[in-house]
């Protein structure tokens, strides 16, 4: 069973740790060094974030959803658990709380816009760049949820 909870600050390293396998599994356009910069802004993220909420089972966490208004900034699950639905069930838990859901996604990340477009979001705009100028595409996507949960 996962249990979805609030973050503490003790679990910020193995948030990094998740993060890191989830990207290095998911995000093959990016090189190492793409990885080790962008681990560094994700450290310091982490701790501003307001509603960073966590998943667990009984072997320790297992991914992590960050929503700041109605914008979910981050969503990982480890590597080792992905397709398990891990994702799902943090989506639901932050769904409820908010009419519309947006998120921004790697152009070239096809788990990622695969999970988005089954979940119903739907495009509403591109950028050449990623929120912090880098040359990786984003799909802005938006997914009205009248406050129920993602299915």
């Amino acid at each position: 069973m996962t249990l979805i909870r609030s973050a503490v600050t003790a679990d910020y390293p193995a948030l990094l740790e998740i993060w890191r396998r989830s990207v290095e599994a998911t995000h093959k356009f990016l090189t190492p060094t793409d990885i080790d910069a962008i681990a560094q802004d994700v450290a310091r993220y982490l701790p501003q974030m307001s509603n960073l909420r966590v998943a667990e089972d009984g072997n320790g966490l297992t991914g992590f959803i960050v929503v700041e208004g109605d914008t979910v900034e981050m969503l990982f699950v480890d590597a080792s658990v992905q397709g398990r639905g891990i994702g799902s069930v943090l989506l639901a838990a932050v769904a409820t709380d908010h009419d519309v859901l947006r998120v921004d996604v790697n152009e070239q990340n096809p788990s990622g816009r695969a999970f988005y477009a089954a979940k119903g979001f739907s495009e509403t705009g591109r950028s050449e760049i990623d929120g912090e100028g880098r040359p990786f595409p984003l799909l802005h996507l938006e997914l009205a949820t009248a406050g129920k949960p993602a299915a």
